[in-house]
């Protein structure tokens, strides 16, 4: 007696259903990486933001707030750091300096304590004498925005409201100097 051959058997529907559902995940995993891994602004305009500023560390802005948007028409700069970070100590009184250096000539600083304490962040502050405007990221908002990936980053953002210049490693007074002088010539 020959058997008969037998159909192929097709895969359940819950096999397809259980693909689809892995696929929509998987989708939904990339989609997440590829946005959490976009790069640091570097041109165009600078993400807007509001920080409340640490007490006693306006930098003469007279103001508790710092927004982004209502420095247009100044050179501003920004620059993320923590006081866990060893690389943030070695640029601090750099940045201090150029601070000293181009304050009267309308340059903004901001610095902007991100992923840490605010007694650990003033206590850091108070230690490299820093005396520009600073402020906590609390909940780290105002990262995302700039897809900060460690500390320090430092943003330099022009008079019309752009990212013109970003470097994510500390900075030199030399090199500050060498961008501020570029945009306050109106290059």
């Amino acid at each position: 007696m020959t058997a008969e051959p037998q159909k192929p058997s097709s895969p359940p529907k819950t096999a397809f259903v259980a693909l689809g559902i892995v696929a929509v995940f998987v989708g939904f995993v990339a989609w997440g990486l590829s946005s959490r891994n976009a790069a640091q602004p570097t041109s165009g305009p600078a993400p807007d933001f509001s920080l409340p500023l640490f007490e006693g560390y306006d930098g003469g802005l007279g103001q508790s707030t710092f927004t982004l948007s209502e420095m247009r028409g100044r050179v501003v700069l920004i620059n993320f750091f923590a006081s866990w970070c060893i690389p943030c100590e070695e640029e601090a009184p750099e940045l201090e300096a150029a601070y000293r250096a181009y304050k009267d000539r309308g340059v903004i600083f901001l610095g902007i304590a991100w992923a840490d304490n605010d007694a650990d962040a003033m206590n850091y502050l108070k230690r490299f004498n820093i005396t520009y405007a600073n402020g906590p990221d609390r909940g780290t908002k105002i990262g995302p925005k700039y897809h900060i990936t460690g500390v320090p980053e430092t943003f330099i953002i022009d008079q019309k409201g752009n990212v013109v210049f970003f470097k994510p490693s500390p900075i030199t007074q030399p090199e500050l100097g060498a961008e501020f002088e570029k945009l306050l010539a109106g290059q």
